[in-house]
């Protein structure tokens, strides 16, 4: 049940009564921009220790990593051609744009209406009424012509109702902008990630060609010595075995990086070039892929990453909506009127003395709603309370990302070193077992497990060496990386 009242008169009216009305009207809109009804906000404090893990005080000097372009923390120029590749035509990317986009749209909406619609229209009536309906017995025909300027349903907005949804729509919008970056930073850890899985494998499978090589040529040596009778058929069935393996292990990486060339490729979001799909004469891994990033402190995660500072404005947003379902319970006040001209003839539509004023104040206040606006008050808090929730998520997921990279930059590089000091062991036992196998001193069984377990090792000291270079590009991602340099309004298109 709504209790609702209104008054409206339609009447030529002189011109100090137009003054008065604008007079009374004054004070009226100075009243319309009241403050908004939603409660204060105190963001929680961060749920997370004081200090990352493993965070140890830098020997060389680094930038912060919010702070550090993409462009100048990735020295490589061939990365740098793919990750501006795929800034510039990765679909997802491009989706993000424009939700960033359409949020400033919704906005705008919003923010319409605080603001009184106005229009203008021209209106015109002929009625013909039969004499029988007369007392005069006679048919009378009537005319009326209208042309006016006027306002309809403009919410005078006492209660901060209409401005507590327009701040919600800005921190709605600001939080899709957020997002933006925070798609953007993601992306350009997926393409760095990419790049080195691809050179990582084109390493692995150079490695792998080398022994297919190694092992034909064995494989070559004692298919003639069986034939002289120098090496029983149990050695050669051995050296086929290995060269077989190689084999075997070269298709699989060929494979992989046939995909992950793919991968790049949808990342980019347009065919890559051929110098990055192509796999180089030499390829080698770099010793750095990133220039050195200072850890800082957890709390700078809150200004750096745009995911943290995206759920905060969708908190704010929750917040808002608050003020918005209060503003509900209180009376709500609209003006409708309009301003014209109106005569009987349409020759005088226009001549002095013809002024109409329409003007239709509107107050209604809900008295019975079953329940609804107290179910859309509980709606709206419990909708922050999530969005605290997910505050806080955002919160503990950053910092164990930067906990993971640092981890794994530091036991990384720990296992690289120990998986090359058992390369070279690995290398040297397989020398030697050759050495033996040739003076007569022992089997080619011997000789078989060494040169399998050298490639073993050769390939997983490639793999750990990209992980460790993975690390680099997950510390600088993860710390926000280029987040402080980067520009929505730069990536957007425009009209």
């Amino acid at each position: 049940m709504w209790m609702r009242a209104s008054i409206s008169w339609d009447e030529p009216v002189r011109p100090r009564t137009s003054s008065r009305a604008v007079g009374l009207l004054g004070p009226v809109l100075m009243l319309a921009g009241c403050a908004s009804m939603a409660p204060p906000l105190a963001l929680p404090e961060p749920p997370v220790a004081a200090q990352f893990p493993l965070a140890d005080a830098a020997t060389e000097p680094a930038a912060a990593a919010a702070g550090l372009a993409w462009s100048d923390a990735f020295p490589d120029p061939q990365l740098q051609a793919l990750i501006a590749l795929s800034l510039a035509n990765n679909r997802d990317l491009r989706a993000a744009a424009l939700r960033v986009q359409e949020a400033q749209a919704q906005r705008r909406i919003q923010g319409a209406e605080a603001w009184p619609t106005v229009g203008a229209s021209m209106d015109a009536q002929r009625a013909r009424v039969p004499g029988d309906l007369n007392v005069s017995g006679e048919p009378i025909v009537s005319s009326q012509y209208r042309f006016g300027v006027g306002l309809a349903d403009w919410e005078l907005d006492f209660w901060g109702r209409v401005r507590s949804l327009d701040d919600a729509a800005l921190q709605s919008e600001m939080a899709s902008a957020d997002a933006w970056r925070a798609a953007s930073l993601s992306l350009v850890g997926q393409v760095a990630q990419g790049w080195l899985a691809l050179r990582e494998l084109d390493e692995r499978l150079l490695l792998a060609r080398a022994a297919i090589d190694s092992r034909d040529e064995s494989l070559r040596i004692f298919t003639r010595r069986v034939e002289v009778g120098a090496t029983s058929r149990l050695d050669l069935a051995q050296v086929r075995v290995l060269a077989e393996q190689a084999r075997a292990l070269g298709t699989q990486l060929a494979q992989q990086r046939a995909q992950q060339a793919n991968v790049l490729a949808l990342l980019a979001g347009a065919p890559v070039p051929t110098g990055i799909a192509e796999a180089p004469p030499a390829p080698r891994l770099p010793e750095r892929v990133v220039l050195p990033v200072a850890t800082g402190l957890p709390s700078s995660l809150l200004a750096d990453r745009p995911d943290i500072a995206a759920a905060e404005h969708q908190l704010r947003a929750a917040n808002a909506s608050i003020g918005a379902a209060r503003a509900a319970f209180f009376p709500r006040i609209t003006l409708t009127g309009s301003l014209g001209t109106a005569s009987a003839e349409l020759d005088h539509l226009f001549h002095a003395g013809s002024r109409a004023l329409s003007f239709a104040p509107s107050v209604s206040l809900p008295l019975f709603t079953a329940g609804r606006l107290r179910g859309s008050l509980d709606v709206a808090e419990l909708r922050r309370d999530m969005a605290v929730a997910a505050y806080e998520k955002a919160i503990q997921s950053a910092f164990r990302d930067v906990a993971d990279a640092l981890g794994a930059r530091r036991w990384l590089a720990d296992q690289l070193v120990v998986q090359r000091a058992a390369l070279a062991a690995q290398a040297e036992r397989a020398r030697l077992a050759r050495l033996r196998y040739d003076a007569g001193s022992a089997t080619f069984l011997e000789v078989l497990d060494a040169q399998r377990d050298l490639l073993a090792a050769e390939q997983q000291r490639v793999q750990t060496q990209r992980a460790l270079l993975s690390s680099q590009v997950a510390l600088y991602i993860a710390l926000g990386g280029g987040s402080r340099v980067q520009s929505v309004s730069a990536a957007l298109p425009h009209p």
